[in-house]
């Protein structure tokens, strides 16, 4: 595993689990908040490490 998390894919659900959000929040405000999606198909998917940054920078 990379320093700063794995380079796994999150779906939106998981994201949210993670954030203590609901999914539709993730869906309607990652690009707000700076996370950058993987589209696997027509999926919407986040790697960990992209999560782990975004809480860094937002929580240090």
């Amino acid at each position: 595993m990379a320093q700063g998390g794995s380079y796994r894919l999150l779906t939106p659900a998981e994201v949210a689990d993670w954030l203590k959000v609901s999914e539709n929040t993730i869906k309607n405000k990652y690009r707000g908040w700076g996370l950058k999606p993987q589209k696997v198909g027509r999926l919407l998917r986040f790697r960990e490490r992209d999560v782990v940054a975004y809480l860094d920078r937002r929580y240090g």
